[in-house]
């Protein structure tokens, strides 16, 4: 398969740069991936596509204030993005601006624009932009006290304080995300209720989700591309609510190709607790999961080439061409789908 077959157009002005006024207020495609068919919806009406007794699984990481500035001795500005959170004792950054091994930066409190006592060391050089580094603090506290948010590059704008809390789950827990689970940006607290009060059960997971996942395939085709590794927990409960669901018949909803990874990677493997590496596109078998809410990806991205494994790609186009026509607005603050077989 090459990259190349999984694109679509996408014109600038379906691409979401804001979030909506109100968390929720967004649109919500249905699609039937047995038949194909389309139902235009809204997000805040996801419960009248469940039935009692399915489980929806959301991830409870929390995303990083990881985009941080600094400066090296002679007053270069170098700016860093401190990646996803790892169980190894250095930290992995993507970088901007060239950067040697041993080269110590300064960081800067992006609020006020002025010098810290904390200093970041570079240990040593990965190549393609990312690098080790080492600091007294460690680096999602320092992203935390005086760092910003991540926003996606498309957006072509910096954060703002709204973006503080709008490129966040309500139910975020976890430290350590540089990038957000997008499908559950636009999941309120109402809604949860409105799930759980119909029968629908909510469980969590953890996977603390990596700038990787977005960045561009660099070869054409599909199989040659080695998806990078992410940290991930499934907690007992959560497993026992899967197999309880499954038993009984009734479905396990991933929100999100975050979930989806985590869950199919358990599936693969029976590990709850690591690093999870998986790469899933069209061929793939699932054995988890039995719907999927997710947003509307980038062209040739891994996580479209996920979406399309689980929906069809024959599926996937029409309904991408529907939103892209109809007005949906797309990417990490756009609208959502909901892919389902029954």
């Amino acid at each position: 398969m090459l990259v190349s077959d999984f694109s679509y157009n996408l014109p600038d002005e379906c691409i979401a740069s804001e979030p909506p006024k109100i968390r929720g207020t967004t649109r919500l495609l249905a699609l039937n991936r047995q038949t194909g068919e389309i139902t235009d919806s809204k997000y805040a009406n996801l419960a009248d596509f469940l039935e009692p007794g399915d489980l929806i699984i959301l991830n409870d990481t929390r995303v990083m204030r990881s985009r941080v500035f600094t400066e090296l001795p002679d007053g270069r500005p170098r700016e860093l993005v401190v990646l996803e959170r790892h169980d190894s004792e250095l930290d992995h950054v993507m970088y901007r601006g060239k950067l040697h091994d041993g080269d110590i930066l300064t960081v800067i409190n992006h609020e006020t624009g002025e010098k810290t006592n904390t200093q970041i060391t570079i240990k040593q050089i990965l190549g393609n932009g990312i690098a080790l580094a080492d600091c007294a603090t460690p680096l999602d506290q320092v992203a935390e006290q005086f760092g910003n948010v991540p926003l996606p590059p498309y957006m072509h704008r910096d954060a703002t304080k709204a973006d503080i809390e709008r490129y966040q789950t309500v139910w975020a827990k976890e430290n350590g995300s540089a990038a957000a689970p997008t499908a559950s940006l636009n999941m309120t607290e109402d809604l949860i209720k409105k799930l759980q009060t119909k029968g629908v059960q909510v469980q969590y997971l953890t996977l603390h989700v990596g700038l990787g996942t977005f960045l561009p395939i660099r070869s054409d085709k599909v199989e040659e591309h080695h998806m990078h590794s992410e940290w991930f927990h499934i907690p007992q409960e959560t497993i026992a609510a899967i197999e309880q669901t499954k038993a009984a018949g009734h479905r396990v909803v991933a929100v999100g190709t975050t979930v989806t990874r985590t869950l199919e990677f358990w599936g693969k493997t029976g590990k709850t607790e690591g690093e999870d590496d998986i790469f899933i596109y069209p061929g793939f078998e699932f054995k988890v999961i039995d719907a999927l809410v997710t947003n509307f990806h980038a062209p040739k991205s891994t996580v479209l080439m996920l979406t399309a494994a689980f929906a069809g790609w024959d599926h996937l186009k029409p309904a991408y061409d529907h939103a892209t026509s109809s007005g949906y607005k797309l990417l990490s603050y756009g609208d959502s789908m909901f892919i389902y077989s029954k």
